[in-house]
């Protein structure tokens, strides 16, 4: 056989098998395997994120209650002290001699009012003998009660001398950590002007202050009558702090104070909780999230993060209908639960969402083959030490 003829024939059969593979039917591809998560309605924590500022439960100026130079400073600048402590000490010598003045008066004013007691006394069996007249007799007396009343003016003016004496050393008048001092030694201080000299600020406990649009209020107010939200009292309410830096605080507080009335500029109520603060994690003016569980809602849907897709118009799940067939469905999205979605409408308890596979879904519509649900890690071990306990004797 010449090569020319065997390589007609060698074409002719491949074309032939050609044709043959052409005409074959070809085979359809499976359908795509997702894994899905049944819908469940449960009761969740209503979890409130507002920011907020950081407020000493107490604070306190110290101004200057005398005229004087300021002699010395008896605390550490940052420190905490205690109510009653030492903190200014302001030169006391003019303050004494005022003091030492007014005892002198108050002498006088007693020297004076025994004086006229004596006259009365002295008067009083003349009187009633006629060597003296009437009019002279209540003169002695009214002089007596004007010199019982110069003594009483001096024993005030007394007690107000000795208690600015006291007021030179200035003292703490509540316990908490005093600032940074706001005059020097030498400084002069006027009790007129009330000189400012530091200022205490209690900072454990300490308070969070923070705000709720008028609106949120409106909406929590709805949900509460319909018995969708279930509210605690203000002192019952929980409340979780995050710091600027992302960390939880590790102290839980409680709601202590709610605004009955809005705010006419903002439109938002004031709200306050108040923390253990030890160590004085949390200072004055700082800024903080704060998280405010407030009551519970009941027939919410939580959906697993990965199963929804977010986009400009807002989220998106796929749900398997009962033909087993890929829906898209729009839903709406409430706040993010660690890492499950809450959805506030477009699911119905009972539905299946696509939770694993969803990109193996190229259209909507598609029919979709449900995976086995994985099996928990240890469950097979312990499924089968209890096959193999159930088995019979000699079974092996």
């Amino acid at each position: 056989m010449g090569l020319d003829k065997l390589c007609r024939i060698s074409a002719l059969a491949l074309l032939t098998a050609v044709a043959a593979c052409s005409g074959a039917e070809q085979p359809q591809m499976p359908p795509p395997e997702v894994s899905v998560e049944t819908v469940r309605a449960g009761t969740i924590d209503n979890v409130i994120e507002v920011p907020g500022r950081v407020q000493a439960v107490r604070t306190a100026e110290v101004r200057a209650r005398v005229t004087g130079i300021v002699a010395r400073r008896l605390y550490e600048e940052g420190s905490d002290v205690r109510a009653g402590q030492p903190l200014f000490a302001i030169d006391p010598r003019e303050l004494q001699a005022s003091l030492s003045a007014a005892l002198a008066q108050a002498q006088r004013a007693e020297a004076t009012a025994r004086n006229a007691r004596q006259d009365v006394d002295r008067y009083r069996p003349l009187l009633t003998d006629q060597a003296i007249s009437k009019q002279e007799y209540d003169a002695a007396v009214a002089r007596l009660g004007q010199a019982d009343a110069d003594v009483l003016q001096a024993r005030a003016q007394v007690e107000s001398a000795r208690l600015n004496l006291s007021y030179a050393t200035v003292t703490a008048p509540i316990s908490g950590r005093a600032g940074r001092a706001q005059v020097t030694e030498g400084a002069l201080v006027n009790a007129g002007e009330g000189t400012l000299l530091t200022v205490i600020e209690q900072v454990n406990p300490i308070f969070v202050n923070f705000s709720q649009s008028s609106s949120e209020f409106i909406a929590i107010r709805r949900d509460i009558a319909s018995g969708a939200l279930k509210a605690p009292g203000v002192g019952h309410t929980r409340v979780e702090l995050q710091l600027e830096d992302g960390t939880i605080f590790a102290q839980t507080g409680r709601l202590d104070f709610f605004d009955l009335a809005f705010d006419e500029s903002t439109g938002a109520a004031a709200l306050r909780a108040e923390f253990p603060n030890p160590g004085a994690i949390l200072l004055p003016g700082q800024f903080v999230r704060a998280r405010v569980f407030a009551g519970t809602r009941s027939n919410t849907i939580l959906v697993p993060q990965r199963a929804v897709q977010v986009g400009p118009r807002g989220g998106a799940v796929l749900v398997v209908t009962a033909d087993n067939k890929a829906e898209a469905r729009p839903v709406q999205l409430g706040d993010l639960r660690g890492s499950q979605w809450v959805v506030l409408s477009g699911l119905k308890p009972g539905e299946r969402v696509i939770v694993d596979g969803g990109q193996k879904v190229q259209q909507p519509g598609m029919t979709v083959r449900i995976a086995p649900p994985k099996p928990v890690p240890g469950q097979a071990g312990q499924n089968q030490a209890g096959a193999n306990q159930a088995a019979p004797a000699g079974a092996n």
